[in-house]
């Protein structure tokens, strides 16, 4: 009787286990399909080739004399635009929850990982509060995040985790591939 009621108990404690732990990726947010083979972008390119890890590129769009541009900043201090174009404009492309999503391998994994973060700070920002008031994080080179507002720091490095200032949520993450510098970047 005590080895019956362990079986049908194991389950229930295995499915409670599992009720605590974390989502890794968020949902909604974010849905961007980019053809690097038709915009060459090199900033963007930099971030998307498994070959150097630790590059991140900032992407978002913006207006300009009537034109609307993908903006590329990479923590290496590169930056460029891309006009978009026809293709561009046919897919229905939410760059994050405040225009701002940012892409990269890491550094610490092997082989590299590819991640896609939210640029706004994850303890700070809150997109259902109105008005919606940004909390960018900045990249460094050494692949930190840091938010002006709270003051933490985040490793992009390794799944955008806390690693200085009080604890708190890790950076909000997509799903995110590419298939190589001058490929396709997904991110939803």
């Amino acid at each position: 009787m005590k080895r019956l009621l362990c079986l049908l108990l194991l389950p229930l404690l295995l499915i409670a286990s599992c009720g605590d732990a974390e989502n890794e990726y968020t949902i909604g947010g974010c849905y961007l399909a980019f053809d690097n083979s038709q915009h060459n972008d090199a900033t963007l390119a930099s971030a998307m080739n498994v070959n150097s890890p630790g590059i991140f590129c900032l992407i978002k769009s913006e207006v300009q004399a009537g034109a609307t541009y993908f903006a590329f900043t990479n923590n290496a201090g590169q930056s460029s635009r891309s006009i978009i174009n026809a293709i561009d404009q046919r897919r229905t492309n939410i760059i994050g929850y405040n225009n701002g999503v940012i892409v990269g391998f890491g550094n610490l994994d092997y082989p590299a990982k590819f991640y896609a973060y939210d640029k706004e700070c994850p303890n700070c920002f809150d997109p259902n509060v109105l008005p919606v008031r940004s909390k960018p994080l900045t990249m460094s080179s050494n692949g930190l995040a840091t938010c002006n507002v709270c003051h933490r720091q985040y490793n992009m490095n390794s799944g955008g985790i806390v690693v200085a200032g009080d604890s708190g949520k890790k950076m909000t993450r997509y799903r995110a591939s590419t298939t190589g510098p001058f490929g396709i970047l997904a991110v939803n």
